[in-house]
């Protein structure tokens, strides 16, 4: 299976999230990551869903979306052509010995505090998957309490939008 990432253009109203997961749920299939927010039409919400299926079957479940009343557009955004982030907060061990430390890997990756207490500091990174993971990977040794992960946005490349290369438009 390969994963895509596809760019959904909804009317902004109540159940469309519902019957839009309900679709890859009787279809058998896991979203990976979802993040939906309005766009710059209140009229209208983005849904940024990453799926694993093979290419086949993801032009079915795109047919079937398309049959949704309520979506606009389907674009499936290639990484090539685009850019997406994560958004990850981790709580994370840090007492007077290894705050210094923890906060030299916040600088390393760019990273920003967003909260510290006494014996912890919550920090607030942005960036692909693999940023992610690395992030993660040096601060285990410090002791992860508690991490919040957003589901992946993307948008496309340079003067792309999602009306091109559009699998489905508004008719």
């Amino acid at each position: 299976m390969t994963t895509h990432t596809l760019s959904v253009l909804v009317e902004n109203k109540p159940g469309v999230l519902a019957r839009v997961a309900a679709l890859f749920s009787r279809r058998g299939f896991n979203i990976e990551s979802l993040a939906v927010g309005q766009t710059e039409d209140p009229g209208v919400s983005r849904m940024t869903i990453v799926v694993s299926v093979e290419g086949l079957v993801l032009e079915q479940v795109t047919k079937q979306l398309n049959k949704l009343v309520n979506v606009l557009k389907i674009v499936e955004l290639e990484p090539e052509t685009s850019v997406a982030r994560e958004l990850m907060m981790v709580k994370v061990r840090a007492d007077l010995e290894t705050r210094s430390h923890v906060l030299e890997m916040v600088n390393l990756f760019r990273a920003k505090v967003i909260d510290v207490a006494p014996e912890t500091v919550t920090i607030e990174v942005t960036g692909d998957q693999g940023k992610l993971d690395a992030f993660l990977k040096v601060l285990e040794p410090f002791g992860i309490k508690e991490i919040v992960q957003s589901g992946m946005v993307a948008v496309g490349r340079g003067g792309k939008s999602i009306g091109d290369r559009s699998l489905r438009s508004a008719g």
